[in-house]
């Protein structure tokens, strides 16, 4: 299994008050040590503009380039230090690159331990902390190996509305969000969004009412989400992971734990082994408890390795 990540990312630096911080991404890489059979991508390499405008448009994908090496901000959730734009450029490449391996088959299982996130990203706009879509890029760069059904499944607490937002007119990706209901952001999200024209009904859409737990949504996730990954029979199987619906995080009224995360895992591959040859790829998203992260994306990983 590989794992996506690289030390520079520690230099994107929202400022000392915000939560997504550098001590995120050095609480996961601490936890690498506690897992085996890992083989760690430790130095990666910037997207490319070309990579970008796959998912994003041009004058979205200039303003940021145009950001590089100055601080700055994308919104007022959303600042930019001097080294964020390298970050973020550096998390692009982690999934194309992850997406790429996927398809090729140099890997059946891969995570990429990425900051800034980016399932807030939409094609012409970052939002949520998030700059460029990492899970979008890996999905579209995979059909472009010639793949021609994708899943990303986002269980992130907050609602994946960049990814949706990018894929919801096609039938060629499977979008899938479960998600506090009525979070973040505002509006978004509502179980009656499944896409618009050739991709109606290839966005799901699974708002989680407040003080939901590892039982609901393992309940939800195989009587809405496995029946609509298995009818759709994706080729590859992405997810969105966020961390923030750990009862230990303060961003959320979701009370998952770190067992939970890998349940999930667990029967996402499952569904990968069906239809996908077992390829999954996993992305970090949110989480914000240091103490709940490190525990959790081991709990991922042993799931992704078959252990869990």
């Amino acid at each position: 299994m590989h794992v996506y990540s690289d030390p520079r990312m520690l230099a994107h630096d929202p400022g000392p008050e915000h939560p997504e911080g550098p001590w995120r991404l050095a609480a996961v890489r601490g936890a690498l040590a506690g897992v085996a059979g890992l083989t760690l991508q430790d130095h990666l390499r910037f997207a490319t503009r070309d990579e970008l405008l796959t998912v994003h448009t041009p004058a979205y994908v200039d303003h940021v380039l145009a950001l590089r090496g100055r601080a700055g901000a994308l919104d007022h959730e959303t600042p930019l230090s001097e080294q964020s734009v390298d970050a973020a450029l550096l998390a692009a490449a982690a999934g194309i690159d992850l997406a790429t391996d996927l398809v090729l088959g140099r890997t059946r299982r891969g995570l990429a331990l990425v900051r800034p996130p980016g399932h807030h990203a939409s094609a012409d706009h970052g939002c949520g902390y998030c700059v460029f879509n990492n899970v979008a890029l890996a999905a579209q760069a995979s059909l472009r190996l010639g793949l021609t059904r994708v899943a990303i499944l986002d269980w992130d607490v907050h609602h994946g509305n960049g990814s949706e937002d990018i894929f919801a007119e096609r039938d060629d990706v499977l979008v899938v969000s479960m998600h506090q209901s009525q979070l973040f952001p505002e509006g978004r999200g509502r179980a009656a969004d499944r896409g618009v024209g050739a991709g109606l009904g290839y966005t799901l859409n699974v708002p989680m009412p407040p003080g939901s737990d590892g039982m609901a949504y393992l309940g939800a996730f195989d009587g809405e989400v496995a029946p609509a990954v298995r009818a759709f029979a994706p080729e590859l199987v992405l997810i969105s992971c966020g961390f923030d619906a750990h009862r230990l995080d303060a961003m959320s009224e979701v009370a998952l734990t770190e067992e939970d995360f890998g349940a999930l895992t667990a029967r996402a591959v499952a569904l990968a082994e069906e239809s996908a040859c077992g390829r999954v790829g996993m992305f970090l998203e949110g989480g914000y408890a240091v103490e709940a992260l490190g525990p959790s994306v081991q709990a991922c990983l042993r799931a992704l390795a078959g252990e869990g």
